[in-house]
């Protein structure tokens, strides 16, 4: 796996041996990029159920201002780690370890606010809508802020969540993206 834009293309991440994390392909990576490259320049991205960090290195390769990286697994939080340490961004980077779907307080005691937010949590665990009713909750999201959530086409994403809307959605082969925006 590779950054396929920016100031890092071509920089190889570092990734979880085994099946424990499937990271979104070049393809769908690449497609979700094109559709929101005007908002990337100077945003703040959250990159939730993170797994290698490949979703937030890349905007920041692209432009961002800044990324933070929520993920459970420690393995992964170490990898992350390693890939932030490899395309030398610590300096705009900060990396957190929680359960995405109960708990994300300690971004707001942080003081951090988002323009992009991209969560790709496990296939078929049902884990998006908690996460987005919980992301919905925090008050960390600016005024038309894009939240993007990969998920599988069995996952529907609720159409109800207090304060964002489902602008578009996109199939890429056994991949849906499901683009929000928040009101």
């Amino acid at each position: 796996m590779r950054i396929i834009g920016g100031i890092h293309k071509g920089r190889k991440l570092a990734s979880l041996p085994g099946k424990t994390t499937r990271p979104t392909s070049g393809k769908v990576r690449e497609a979700i990029f094109n559709i929101c490259s005007d908002d990337i320049p100077d945003a703040n991205v959250l990159d939730l159920f993170a797994g290698t960090g490949a979703f937030g290195l890349e905007a920041i390769s692209r432009g961002a201002a800044r990324a933070v990286f929520v993920d459970s697994d420690r393995r992964g939080i170490d990898i992350i780690r390693k890939n932030i340490a490899a395309c030398r961004e610590n300096e705009r980077t900060s990396v957190f370890c929680t359960d995405i779907t109960t708990n994300l307080n300690m971004l707001l005691s942080a003081g951090l606010y988002f323009d992009i937010v991209f969560l790709d949590p496990p296939y078929h665990a049902h884990a998006a809508g908690k996460a987005l009713d919980t992301l919905s909750g925090t008050g960390m999201l600016r005024k038309g802020a894009m939240v993007i959530v990969e998920h599988g086409k069995r996952e529907e994403i609720p159409v109800d969540i207090t304060g964002m809307e489902i602008i578009d959605r996109r199939k890429y082969g056994k991949t849906l993206v499901t683009f929000l925006k928040c009101m």
